[in-house]
């Protein structure tokens, strides 16, 4: 396989109301003395509560939970790595030891710069970045190669890095606990295989965190969304995971919970785990699916049956997004059921574009997009990085984004959205559609995809602006 240079970052960020250094409005020490952090624009401070965002313009609060002022966007927790993409004649073997050999060997000599890649929830974050929202990531990036490159790329791209270690005397202990890296090996057949240390360990990566450092949980507090997926569980013990869960709850820090393959192995877990994945469940404001992962969880086949089930059993659940891959994806809420086709693109690499559609989701979310806006949004910028080559700094930039959204093909299909909603279900479904008026056919109401161009473009206005190829 012929491997693509990467590409350098982009240079435009949105203009907000006012400018501020993260780390320093959140209270947080430098990592490094050496590193300049970087500036980081953020929106109007936010006071929240889990019953939704207030500003300190209109005095919103919610009772009964602590008042903080949000400063930054999103915050991700763990899954901070480095991706080695290399293209190879065979894939690793399944068997777990000659796979262990065969990562060792891989990994014996570094290979050239050229491919590596920031990995994980880095393509979340940058992919977030890009759209305008200020971002942290939390987690552990050790001192050696890998990890300062990955600090180079977080720097580069706006984002702040805050370390998990639990003292200074931690932070001594752990330097041999290097950077996690994940080799991408692509075969011919443009068929990927990953090969992780986290693969062959009993223990999560880094089992000698404990607990929450004030650093931490004051980044989590001043957050208006927290970000945490199933591959945390690879990296922390269950009950550090459910510690920022809780931290998120009592300062009104939104939750997005996507526990992605690793659902299954979750569902069968210890019995920690098993009480950590039950309870994001009930108590994320968003939860973030395939339609395969939640088919897995619910045991139900209908994605959108499964959703509207998952919202019943929730506590704080707004949101339940469910990925249709090619088809699209839905957006189940207490009221209302929403779809969108995908948009037609000539796919080069789908590595990163859930990530990218996360970014898109946490955007809608915070800026009170409608469940077919959001969804518009989010599927087009899945499809930008799918035609790209690679995640990590070829994730969707926003131009293209914009040039999808402009050229509005989407792939529709009514038959596929019909037979999904089935005949038993005598609820409407609102479906983006091409359109140009309101329509109705069987139980789909139709919303024109013009008319959700005209809400969400001005949306990126001032970023139009800036941006650069």
């Amino acid at each position: 396989m012929a491997l693509k240079t990467l590409n350098p970052p982009i240079p435009w960020r949105p203009k907000p109301s006012d400018t501020v250094e993260v780390r320093a409005h959140l209270h947080l020490p430098p990592r490094r003395s050496v590193r300049k952090l970087t500036p980081l624009t953020v929106s109007t401070r936010i006071y929240a509560g889990r019953s939704g965002f207030g500003s300190t313009e209109d005095g919103g609060v919610a009772t009964g939970r602590e008042v903080v002022p949000k400063n930054a966007d999103l915050a991700t927790l763990g899954n901070l790595c480095v991706d080695v993409v290399l293209g190879v004649q065979n894939l690793p073997p399944a068997s777990k030891v000659e796979r262990r050999a065969y990562m060792e060997q891989l990994a014996a000599s570094p290979p050239d710069k050229k491919f590596w890649e920031a990995g994980g929830n880095c393509n979340l974050t940058i992919a977030a970045s890009r759209l305008g929202l200020s971002c942290l990531t939390l987690g552990h990036v050790g001192d050696e190669i890998y990890g300062n490159f990955l600090l180079d790329v977080l720097q580069d791209e706006k984002i702040t890095y805050v370390g998990m270690s639990t003292n200074a005397d931690d932070i001594v202990r752990v330097a041999a606990y290097e950077t996690l890296t994940c080799w991408v090996l692509v075969d011919p057949f443009q068929k990927h295989g990953f090969c992780s240390l986290a693969d062959f360990s009993e223990e999560p990566a880094f089992n000698w965190m404990s607990e929450l450092t004030e650093e931490v949980k004051t980044a989590i507090r001043q957050t208006k969304i927290l970000f945490c997926n199933g591959y945390a569980f690879d990296e922390f013990f269950p009950h550090l995971i459910i510690s920022s869960l809780d931290c998120a709850i009592h300062a009104g820090t939104a939750v997005f919970f996507d526990p992605g393959p690793r659902v299954r192995k979750l569902l069968h877990g210890t019995l920690e785990e098993k009480k950590a994945l039950e309870l994001f469940l009930r108590q994320s404001d968003v939860l973030l699916f395939t339609s395969d992962e939640i088919e897995s969880l619910t045991g139900i086949n209908n994605p959108i049956k499964a959703g509207q089930e998952l919202i019943r059993r929730g506590v704080q659940t707004k949101w339940v997004v469910v990925k249709m891959g090619s088809k699209g994806s839905i957006l189940i809420n207490r009221s209302t059921v929403s779809c969108a086709p995908s948009f037609k693109v000539d796919v080069v690499d789908t590595v990163g574009c859930g990530d990218s559609f996360t970014a898109a989701i946490a955007f809608g979310f915070l800026h009170g997009m409608s469940a077919v806006e959001t969804l518009a949004l989010a599927n087009a910028v899945g499809a930008a990085t799918a035609t790209g080559c690679g995640a990590g700094r070829n994730v969707a930039r926003l131009n293209k984004v914009l040039e999808l959204l402009g050229q509005s093909k989407l792939n529709e299909d009514d038959a596929f959205w019909n037979k999904l909603i089935g005949k038993e279900s005598t609820d409407e479904v609102l479906l983006l559609s091409k359109m140009s008026i309101n329509g109705h056919s069987d139980r789909l109401v139709r919303v024109p995809i013009e008319y959700v161009l005209f809400q969400l473009l001005p949306e990126f206005d001032n970023a139009c602006e800036r941006s650069t190829i």
